[in-house]
């Protein structure tokens, strides 16, 4: 890659590694719906006046119907499943469940019927990657928070089904517009929660910066960075980043937030990630000459695709 591609490489390695951070560090401060609208809000405001010159909300023209569907699986049920998950779990932990993203969806198109045979070597990945996710998970379904770990759970299998009405029904749909018009829609749906549940005082300033984090850094600057590093690099090559997005969740855990670093917590990792690259292994993509300028891309951090084409997670 060019030194450029670099670049945007290392900044959504780190941008879509935070936000589990940022988030256990907002939700001691302000309600669940504050803290996405916030998030929604502040997102929309920065990327819809972008996405509104030369007319480019058009392309959204009779494609409601799947916009609404997928911005209730990528943004408006998992942000408040995983930022209610945060007040009880780790940052790290909760970083790593997401990465098995990708493995539920593979067993998802198999549980759904897909006519994609796969390989003795993703049937491996599946099963090391699911063994990774048991041994994160096992110790808080004993005696820890079983619906909290359900939440991320449920956030990843969100993320696993949102790609796929992407590819169906949105493939020609640019990536910005939509990602604006998805946002904006959460943050009209969380705004009346979020007036319910506003703080009565002001929330100190840790908190505030989160918000903002969550908001300017990892949603609307994020989709920018997302964006540049499709059009140098492709969209291939641009979604390895999400591999590294667990280290940085699980580092930044640790080194800020005083998070344990546990022997299973190692373990998982490891698992996680070598299940999710053999897992999800396939054809290789077009080369970035060939791939749209702009993609139609999930409006969450993202995630490689199991099945249908790779999908923007993160996310988170």
């Amino acid at each position: 890659m060019s030194k450029r591609g670099w670049v945007l490489f290392a900044l959504m390695s780190v941008i879509w590694g935070i936000p589990y951070l940022m988030i256990k560090v907002a939700v001691d401060g302000v309600s669940v719906p504050v803290l996405v609208f916030a998030r929604t809000a502040l997102g929309a405001v920065v990327l819809l006046p972008l996405a509104l010159r030369g007319g480019r909300l058009s392309a959204l023209r009779g494609h409601w119907k799947p916009l609404v569907a997928f911005a209730a699986l990528e943004i408006i049920i998992p942000w408040w499943l995983l930022s209610d998950a945060e007040r009880h779990l780790t940052s790290s932990m909760s970083g790593l469940l997401i990465a098995a993203s990708p493995i539920i969806s593979v067993l998802m198109a198999r549980l759904a019927g897909s006519g994609e045979r796969l390989s003795a070597r993703r049937w491996a990945g599946l099963g090391i990657g699911l063994a990774g996710v048991a041994v994160l998970a096992g110790p808080e379904l004993r005696g820890g928070d079983p619906w909290a770990i359900a939440e991320v759970l449920l956030t990843a299998t969100c993320y696993a089904i949102a790609p796929v009405i992407a590819a169906r029904s949105l493939a020609d749909v640019p990536g910005l517009p939509m990602t604006a018009a998805c946002l904006a829609l959460a943050a009209l749906v969380y705004a009346p929660p979020a007036v319910m549940t506003w703080p009565q005082a002001l929330p100190d300033g840790q908190v505030l910066a989160a918000l903002a984090g969550l908001g300017l850094l990892c949603t609307a600057l994020a989709f920018l960075v997302f964006f540049a590093l499709i059009k140098e690099v492709g969209s291939s090559r641009a979604l390895v980043f999400t591999y590294v997005n667990p280290a940085v969740a699980v580092a930044a855990g640790v080194l800020l937030l005083g998070e344990p670093l546990t022997v299973p917590i190692l373990v998982s990792f490891g698992l996680i990630l070598s299940g999710s690259v053999l897992g999800t292994s396939g054809p290789r993509e077009p080369a970035a000459q060939d791939t749209p300028a702009e993609p139609a891309v999930p409006a969450a951090a993202p995630r490689p695709a199991g099945i249908e084409k790779p999908a923007g997670r993160g996310r988170s």
